[in-house]
């Protein structure tokens, strides 16, 4: 069980891989704002568990590969993260407060992809092999 991370109740490996945008693609991700938000988000992600296994800060945008706990929807991960990383920014630089009026440092959405080791094909195919039984059945009972 080599990589696999441990809960109280759980045993898991669930990586994510997120990639969010500068609101109008503004390159201001530079210098100190961007040595200040890489520290802002591994912060973040330390307090809620979340590793980053990979990452790098663009002048536009922020790439993550990140192994959550399964108790943290993707959803959530991005809401604390931007916001928490928006507002501290824009209270630090008051040139992005002035650039991002309405406190709005991030584009609304942002990509969110799973990660993993197995494939799709081995799942179906572990499913599949698991009872010989009739194998047009994709959601069987075990007798």
């Amino acid at each position: 069980m080599d990589g696999y991370r441990k809960g109280s109740h759980t045993v898991y490996d669930i990586k994510y891989h997120v990639i969010w945008v500068t609101k109008y693609r503004y390159k201001v991700l530079s210098g100190q704002v961007a040595i200040r938000i890489r520290e802002l988000i591994r912060q973040g992600c330390e307090a809620r568990g979340i590793t980053i296994l990979q990452g790098s800060v663009g002048k536009d945008h922020i790439h993550l590969l990140l192994s959550c706990p399964p108790s943290l929807a993707p959803s959530k991960i991005m809401q604390y993260l931007k916001g928490r990383s928006s507002r501290l920014l824009q209270d630090e630089f008051p040139e992005l407060k002035k650039r991002f009026w309405g406190q709005h440092l991030w584009a609304r959405g942002y990509f969110c992809s799973t990660v993993g080791t197995i494939t799709e094909e081995i799942i179906r195919n572990y499913i599949a092999n698991q009872f010989n039984e009739e194998k047009n059945d994709i959601f069987r009972i075990e007798e």
